[in-house]
């Protein structure tokens, strides 16, 4: 948590850090944290009746309800907004005022979340959950401290200068990297694993709820002094000299771990600026330089949707030190974070002081929470006599062919099927079904206009009623819940055919998270199916699962079958716009009892008589082949895909074959 103050409070003191990005496990009170830092803020001095919280002193000249000369000032609290998951695009830029274009024939702007969040905190819970469209205009609107709407007839420009926060859940889905990029820092916390701490968090919880204005007026001092040295660290802001060594050695740090573009550059300089300012010196210090690329560089390291963030320390010690200043201007450098000289921060700090944060080290992850301990196993005797094959890893993923379910649907936006979405163009206009959500405005007008002198219309305003109105239908692409059904029985244990299978669905995964889609595994060898991942958003589960699923035994093809359709059932009831993809991944055969290919071939019909779109990965191989996979895709109604056909490579030079072929027989 020590890491998420001192981010929080670091974007307090310079905004233009870029914000703070906070992943963490659940329950680990990371929306309790940024709330408290709305009460932390200074207060703002604002135009009087502004919208858009105008600064007297440097009025917009762009503002909507501009120009303010001679206006009247009042002061308030910076604002908190909070961003809903489920929030739509009019109601984060703002949009037409239509209750006054219709009734009065005037054209209003009406302000959206961005214009209230102007000089605040703009929060958003669950970032990774949010629409894609949506989290680039909010960080572009960070980026270039303005909002600019164009809609509706609409024109606005209006500043939109904000801190902005988000969090999240890694193992409901993540960002893309595109995205993380564009979040100034990036925070990983998780509850303490020490018994005092954890019983230190319950008595103050518990203390607060006997006594919520008592358990505040016992902390209201240490807050006031807080928010005093954000003041005064904003004040000192402009004076911090960041001097050529030190801007040598942040873009030395970004070129050794090949970060993208220059943007992680600009945000270490400007982090360790701020960090100089909060410790209260004029000059940046190598120890800000090693904190900025602890913040700053970790979420911009991941190279695909697998790599999980981090940053390499020895690299890092190794690169600072490299082209580290004989002797600085403060003197020698010291050996790290918390190191050996005050730095001018006006002595040590005291370790129970919530404000003193400037030269907090790293926390190291609670162990045995990641990777596997020791070399696989080797095979093991299972109780029927079978034996198991350790895991194997899989290959290096590729891009994969476009499967989509067929017909529109209407689920959560996303990159893969057809669907009526909030976010896709405009096709139609419709009767609304049940309350209004998109008006389309000259459809509606259309509507209207043949009735208003039977009306009795007079002056400007439309006369309309219920049935005038009509409703946007947007046509875009939408997620689906792809469920992998993945056979691990003896007959795919060969370790080099296990090894190209893995790494096939490895790229469907990849496909799956580039589209947005929520994602499902179901195994099955031996004596029955398990569902090794219930459907999730974090497709970094399913890999990881993946590349510990081991094989061996009988191939229960059936049980498979029938443990999907239950998995498929129970989806539908909780999500019933979101459609699924079926995706097995077998050579099709099927053993374990009598007529076990049959049964699979009944189970396979169930699944087909619910509309389920399917796909089978065909993953025989060899010189004789039976064709079984073919035969289930045709069961389940579905295509059967061979692994050298899933390719999106071998797909293009099929087509590219077949024009040859064309050409060359028109020629002839």
């Amino acid at each position: 948590m020590d890491d998420l103050r001192l981010g929080l409070l670091l974007n307090a003191v310079s905004p233009a850090v870029g914000g703070v990005l906070v992943r963490g496990e659940k329950g680990t009170a990371k929306s309790t944290m940024v709330r408290a830092l709305a009460g932390l803020l200074p207060s703002i001095a604002t135009v009087a009746g502004c919208r858009f919280a105008c600064d007297p002193a440097a009025p917009d000249p762009q503002c909507p309800d501009g120009p303010h000369a001679g206006a009247v000032t009042a002061e308030r609290p910076a604002h908190l907004v909070e961003l809903p998951v489920g929030v739509a695009e009019d109601r984060v830029v703002g949009s037409l005022d239509l209750e006054r274009a219709l009734a009065e024939g005037v054209q209003a702007y009406e302000p959206g979340l961005l214009a209230k969040a102007h000089r605040g905190v703009l929060y958003i819970d669950e970032v990774n959950l949010l629409q894609d469209h949506l989290v680039d205009l909010l960080l572009d609107a960070a980026a270039m401290g303005r909002s600019y709407v164009e809609r509706e007839g609409v024109s606005v420009r209006h500043a939109a200068r904000f801190l902005l926060v988000g969090t999240m859940n890694p193992e409901e889905g993540e960002l893309r990297p595109q995205l993380l990029d564009r979040f100034g820092l990036t925070v990983e916390i998780a509850a303490t694993r020490d018994a005092d701490e954890r019983a230190e968090v319950v008595r103050r919880r518990l203390a607060y709820d006997a006594d919520p204005a008592g358990f505040a007026a016992r902390w209201a001092e240490r807050e006031r002094e807080l928010a005093e040295r954000i003041t005064a660290a904003r004040e000192l802001l402009p004076d911090v000299e960041l001097s050529d060594p030190a801007l040598r050695q942040i873009t030395a740090v970004c070129a050794a771990f090949e970060v993208d573009g220059l943007r992680a550059d600009i945000v270490m300089a400007r982090t360790a600026v701020a960090l100089a300012a909060w410790a209260g010196r004029t000059t940046v210090l190598e120890e800000d330089v090693r904190k900025a690329a602890q913040l700053a560089l970790p979420h911009r390291r991941r190279r695909n949707p697998f790599d999980a963030p981090g940053l390499d320390e020895e690299q890092l010690e190794e690169t600072l030190a490299e082209h580290r200043a004989p002797e600085g201007p403060e003197g020698p450098e010291d050996d790290g974070p918390g190191g050996g000289g005050d730095g001018g921060g006006g002595g040590a700090p005291d370790p129970g002081d919530p404000g003193d944060l400037g030269d907090l080290g790293d926390a190291d992850p609670p162990a045995g929470e990641a990777g596997s301990d020791g070399p696989p196993a080797p095979p093991q005797q299972r109780p029927g006599g079978s034996r198991e094959s350790a895991p194997v890893a899989a290959d290096q993923p590729y891009r994969t062919r476009l499967f989509k379910v067929d017909g529109t649907g209407r689920g959560a936006q996303g990159r893969r099927s057809p669907a009526e979405t909030e976010a896709g163009h405009t096709v139609r206009a419709r009767r609304p079904r049940g309350r209004l959500a998109r008006l389309h405005l000259s459809a509606t007008l259309r509507a209207a206009a043949p009735h208003q002198l039977a009306r009795g219309r007079s002056g400007r305003a439309l006369v309309l009623r219920r049935d005038d109105l009509r409703e946007q239908v947007r046509r875009g692409r939408e997620s689906n819940l792809v469920l992998f059904v993945v056979d691990a029985s003896g007959s795919m244990a060969a370790r080099q055919r296990m090894t190209a299978v893995k790494g096939a669905v490895l790229s469907l995964l990849m496909d799956a998270y580039q589209r947005r889609d929520k994602i499902g595994l179901v195994t099955f060898r031996g004596a029955g199916a398990e569902l090794a991942l219930p459907p999730t958003s974090s497709v970094e589960v399913g890999a990881a699962r993946l590349e510990q699923l081991p094989t061996g035994g009988r191939t229960p093809l059936e049980a498979g079958l029938l443990r999907a359709h239950e998995v498929l059932r129970v989806e539908r009831l909780r999500d019933p716009d979101r459609r699924p993809l079926l995706v097995v991944v077998t050579d099709g055969r099927a053993t374990g009892g009598r007529d076990a290919l049959p049964r699979a071939r009944r189970a396979a019909g169930l699944l087909a008589a619910q509309g389920v779109a399917a796909v089978v990965l065909d993953c025989e191989s060899g010189p004789v082949r039976l064709g079984l996979a073919r035969e289930l895709a045709a069961h389940l109604n579905g295509e059967a895909v061979s692994l050298d056909e899933l390719r999106a490579e071998g797909v293009a030079s099929l087509v590219r074959e077949a024009r040859t072929t064309t050409t060359t027989r028109k020629a002839a």
